[in-house]
């Protein structure tokens, strides 16, 4: 993290002890480049300033985060979104990623754990609380093939076995080889051969790649 770009950082959420309670804990690690506390704003101050992250509030009047997103998404910019809510509830998690947010954490996150998180989006990952992760991954894993009519057919995704299929969406969610090996009662040695095939198999050569691979087909 230290010798990353200190990323332009915009802050969504319409309470303000809420936010200033955030700028206390991130402040002197990122650039905080404005915030607002409603939708409409929000998306106006966004698009025109295109912060490197969004730390967006889920439950808010006039549509909420969702309605940040679309918005956003509307006026085709590059900004990406880290849902931060009170609600660890399955459908909110689900619905806001499917929205287009590239993580979701909660507020009891630790400051040195947001920062993290904040850095990990900035430069392209997805970021998950481990329960949090296990909501989506069963949400894809069980109800991809039913989402907006989308054929289920890549030359390269099908040429991936079940089971690396499963290790591939734990990366792009942001598991460790330990978690991931956790989840699938895998040893942590199966998970590195897994890893290896599929990126053989994709002609990729990095974990970050990989992950970005995966978000690109929404496995993640």
């Amino acid at each position: 993290m230290t010798d990353s770009p200190r990323p332009r950082v915009f802050l969504v959420d319409d309470h303000e002890l809420i936010r200033a309670g955030i700028r206390a804990e991130i402040a002197e690690a990122v650039d905080i480049i404005g915030e607002a506390d409603e939708v409409a704003a929000a998306v106006e101050m966004i698009v025109e300033r295109l912060p490197d992250v969004v730390l967006l509030d889920v439950h808010m009047p006039a549509g909420g985060g969702q309605a940040v997103l679309k918005g956003v998404s509307e006026a085709n910019v590059c900004v990406r979104f880290l849902a931060l809510s009170v609600s660890d509830a399955a459908n909110d998690v689900i619905s806001v990623i499917r929205a287009g947010a590239r993580g979701y954490v909660t507020k009891n996150i630790s400051g040195p754990d947001l920062v993290d998180a904040i850095y990990r989006i900035a430069a392209g990952d997805v970021v998950f609380s481990p329960r949090l992760a296990g909501f989506v991954l069963d949400a894809f894993s069980t109800g991809a093939a039913d989402q907006a009519n989308q054929p289920m057919v890549d030359p390269e995704l099908d040429q991936l076995t079940q089971r690396e299929r499963q290790v591939l969406r734990l990366i792009a969610r942001g598991y460790s080889y330990k978690d991931i090996a956790k989840e699938l009662t895998i040893s942590t040695k199966t998970v590195e051969s897994h890893v290896s095939s599929v990126l053989r198999k994709l002609q990729l050569s990095s974990r970050y790649q990989l992950s970005n691979w995966a978000t690109e087909r929404n496995l993640n």
